[in-house]
């Protein structure tokens, strides 16, 4: 059996989840943890890549020995793993759910559904406490801004070729992709939040549709034109990339018949 976790993090000081050659990952810093706290080497994978900057609140990783000696088990009881791994893992990184999982689970091929929240603060004055965790627009967005950008989300909902919102150079050769739900919406604290959830996302295509649809609102593109975009299937078409620092991994689903329970005791 090995360790499926649940997993939030600040990204700002990370190159991403996946190990690089330019810079820290969590990925890494992940792995060394583990090594530590269950006392052999361990592999870790986890379900996404995210970008340099992005954050995570609900990212799954699986943790697994690496040798197949009976010291190399992972016997400390998935309530306590938050315990175990806090020892050695930075302020930054946190575990908040952890169970047991076939050795042929894999966190990402199995994936039902992820969803990402895209915050955004259109304040005037900036708030310096929220610094790398929002994209600090430049003007405000009124109700009506707001209702546009629904009006032109709901013409990416369902099952569509996403190339028009992907990342110029992806070496990805089928873009189509499920979006099952996309809407925006101002939180109690002010914040803007987009919300989308998807079988699965091209590179940058969150950051992409957010940035289109911030043009919706400010009435660069009518609601309409993100039909023509995603019609168009054509990276030149869509709106600017908005900036890493906005984005969270809020939640991964998996298929039932895993019966994933998480356990944070």
């Amino acid at each position: 059996m090995n360790l499926l976790l649940r997993i939030a993090y600040n990204g700002a000081a990370y190159c991403g989840f996946q190990s690089q050659n330019n810079g820290r990952s969590v990925q890494e810093v992940l792995t060394a943890a583990a090594g530590k706290a269950f006392g052999f080497p361990c592999s870790v994978t986890g379900c996404s890549r995210t970008d340099a900057g992005v954050h995570a609140r609900g990212f799954c990783a699986v943790v697994a020995p690496v040798g197949n000696g009976e010291d190399h088990r992972l016997t400390v009881p998935p309530g306590k793993v938050h315990r175990a791994l806090a020892k050695y893992l930075p302020d930054d990184i946190a575990v908040n759910g952890a169970c047991f999982v076939p050795a042929d689970f894999h966190p990402r091929y199995g994936v039902v559904s992820k969803e990402y929240v895209y915050r955004m603060r259109d304040a005037r004055a900036r708030d310096p406490f929220q610094a790398g965790l929002v994209w600090q627009l430049k003007k405000p967005l009124s109700p009506a801004m707001i209702d546009r950008m629904n009006e032109g989300a709901k013409y990416l909902v369902g099952k569509h070729d996403f190339s028009a919102f992907m990342a110029a150079g992806s070496k990805i050769t089928d873009a189509t992709r499920t979006v099952y739900e996309l809407y925006i919406c101002r939180g109690a604290d002010g914040i803007i939040e987009l919300h989308i959830a998807a079988d699965g996302f091209l590179y940058n295509m969150v950051r992409i549709i957010t940035g289109t649809l911030t043009e919706v609102a400010y009435g660069d593109r009518e609601p309409a034109d993100v039909a023509d975009i995603l019609a168009g299937r054509n990276r030149a078409g869509a709106g600017k990339t908005a900036p890493a620092e906005g984005l969270f991994l809020e939640k991964v689903t998996y298929p039932s018949e895993w019966g994933i329970e998480w356990q944070c005791d």
